[in-house]
């Protein structure tokens, strides 16, 4: 066991001193200057700043060891994997536990500077699983959370001796136009998850025990800690947002509900109802552009889809150098050799993997990856775009401290990527050579709007509904005998999306969606899907650009480049609201840019769905 150092650096306090009182943050000056001069000035004068020095290389050292052991484990699913992924987790656990606790014998009032404080608090709070004090819960804890993220990975839907996998079932979900068909694909996927939920249980008891031993009331509050204001302000402004997009989503669900009828028949898919979650080609129902088809409003315009170039033109790695230009192209650096060397674009033959796409960053100093199985389609270009921008943060951030080596907040983590998509524009893919020549007209403009949407827009909820859930049953509202009850209870009333069939407390359906098993707090993804219209508008002007905002990309523009890299490279070293503000130019987040990104498609689906009965 680690020898600590606290006991030294406590004692350095009746040698040097403490400020009693926490200077305010400074005038903003370039991110390196300032963590650099911050470290300084409080080594000079108090103990606290070697702590937080210490503790963050402690803590890189064990996190880059863990996502080392994760990285082989999820990118090779075997016995041997799972169990250095389990001792790797444990370690960073014991790590984890050992550095809040000595953290938690500093006190804020112990700081010469804020930087000091907020390095402090970080080291406490900013983890989504914060390990039990007791060696053989915390040892059952990593365990636990290696078994579901493996069942997961290897996860399949039998009937006999045949099984699919994740992809099988979600490719008939896309293709498929058999009610009957789709149903078996979804019931297939999910109830090979009704065995997981005792684990869950298990799992969340001893993450809420974490949380406990660090002074929270339960894991949600340790979730909510990490956006630099109160939760419950926090929380309202979050409904606020939703309050204001809601009009939008309620008129994009009346009319799909509308269309859909018409394919299946109001006996499957009733006009005053929930619409059944398998027939909105996804497992989830939590993004609906695979039906597209279905409800395309101008079917005889243009097709902008340049999925068939891309098969026809581009390997899967050709796809990533596509994305990387792009990046490129707003003066952003090449990607590193290793990445190249390291990264997994398709899925192996000869073994299991976990196919969820997600970036890597495995020890903080460039080792920076993608896992992706790639099929060559527009859906995976744009998840290609969304890696790359966690990779792009990720090395723009590096110089910084570890606990600064984030997200602003974890929902600009995952915006950069997808505020990039928002200029992969009909325009910008005839340019790169995957559309043909094309006439922009209302047509066009509407079908291109209601692809989009399908995608951002009907994700909205869903991207509530995960932690509304979460955070119930971490603070007991929900609970086991009713996990599955509540699921679909908040998939009723905020998605107005429903189960294809009588879903009883056997099934743990929630299991059956990556980030509950892999613990993955989920409220990003809302704040990403907003944030990504501010950053997106907001380089628009840096570009100059002039005309509606469904229209700019910003492909070529060293001017919005040299703003994204600004905001980039500040990580999580202010308050997210300050660096929203020199981002943006308002430190609040807002849904007026995305309002304004899709004021055509709302006009037409208003006047598409008068006479309907909307409403769920």
């Amino acid at each position: 066991m680690r020898k600590s150092l606290l006991p030294i650096i406590v004692c350095c306090c009746a040698l040097f001193g403490c400020n009693k009182s926490v200077k305010a943050p400074e005038t903003p000056v370039d991110a390196e200057q300032k963590t650099s001069a911050l470290s300084d000035e409080c080594t000079a004068k108090c103990p606290m700043c070697q702590y937080v020095d210490y503790a963050g290389e402690t803590l890189r050292n064990a996190v880059s060891e863990s996502e080392q052991k994760n990285w082989d484990y999820m990118t090779n699913i075997n016995p041997e994997t799972e169990a250095a992924a389990t001792a790797s987790d444990e370690k960073l656990l014991s790590v984890q536990s050992e550095l809040i606790e000595e953290a938690n014998q500093f006190k804020a009032e112990d700081a010469s500077c804020a930087d000091q404080v907020r390095r402090w608090n970080k080291i406490r709070t900013d983890t989504a699983l914060p390990p039990p004090k007791d060696p053989a819960k915390r040892s059952r804890l990593a365990e636990i959370s290696a078994k579901l993220i493996g069942y997961y990975g290897a996860a399949t839907a039998c009937e006999g001796d045949k099984c699919k996998n994740i992809g099988e079932l979600s490719d008939i979900l896309i293709k498929s136009r058999n009610p009957d068909e789709l149903k078996k694909a979804w019931t297939g996927w999910h109830n090979a998850f009704d065995n997981q939920r005792a684990l869950y249980q298990e799992f969340a008891k001893l993450g809420n025990e974490g949380a406990h031993d660090i002074g929270f009331k339960d894991l949600s509050e340790v979730w909510l800690a990490g956006y630099d204001m109160p939760a419950a302000e926090f929380q309202k402004d979050i409904q606020a947002l939703w309050k204001e997009l809601k009009p939008l989503y309620d008129s994009l669900h009346c009319y799909v509900r509308a269309k859909l009828g018409e394919v299946y028949g109001t006996d499957v898919v009733p006009q005053d109802k929930p619409i059944p979650a398998h027939l909105l080609g996804n497992m989830w129902a939590q993004e609906w552009n695979n039906i597209y088809p279905i409800v395309v409003p101008y079917p005889d315009a243009p097709n902008l889809d340049p999925s068939p170039k891309i098969a026809e033109k581009l390997k899967p790695v050709e796809m990533v150098q596509l994305c990387e230009d792009f990046y490129q192209s707003l003066g952003m650096r090449q990607l590193p050799k290793s990445f190249w060397v390291n990264s997994m674009f398709v899925k192996p033959v000869d073994r299991e993997v976990v196919c969820h796409a997600s970036a890597w960053d495995l020890n903080t100093k460039g080792d920076v990856r993608i896992k992706v199985c790639i099929e060559p389609n527009m859906e995976n270009l744009m998840t290609i775009q969304h890696e790359l921008g966690h990779i792009y943060y990720y090395l723009y951030y590096n110089h910084l401290p570890f606990v600064y080596q984030t997200g602003a907040n974890d929902g600009f983590h995952e915006g950069i990527g997808d505020t990039l998509t928002l200029s992969m524009t009909p325009k910008y893919l005839q340019e790169v050579g995957l559309l043909d020549d094309f006439e922009s007209n209302k047509e066009t403009t509407i079908n291109q709007q209601m692809q989009s949407a399908l995608e951002k827009i009907a994700f909205l909820p869903f991207g509530l509904l995960i932690d509304e859930w979460r955070w119930h049953v971490f603070d007991g509202t929900i609970t086991p005998e009713n996990y599955n009850a509540e699921w679909w209870k908040l998939r009723e009333s905020l998605q107005g999306v429903s189960a294809p069939e009588p879903r009883d407390e056997s099934h743990f359906d929630a299991g059956a969606k990556y980030h509950v098993p892999g613990n993955t707090p989920y409220l990003r993804y809302f704040i990403a899907r907003i944030l990504q219209f501010q950053f997106h508008k907001a380089l628009c002007d840096a570009a100059g650009f002039k005309g509606p905002l469904y229209e700019c990309s910003i492909f070529n523009s060293k001017e919005a480049g040299k703003k994204l890299m600004d905001m980039l490279s500040k990580g999580a070293s202010q308050p997210w609201q300050k660096t929203l503000e020199e981002m943006t130019g308002s430190p609040k987040m807002s849904a007026a840019a995305m309002l304004e990104y899709y004021e055509p498609l709302k006009a037409f689906l208003d006047e598409q769905n008068k006479g309907r009965t909307c409403g769920f």
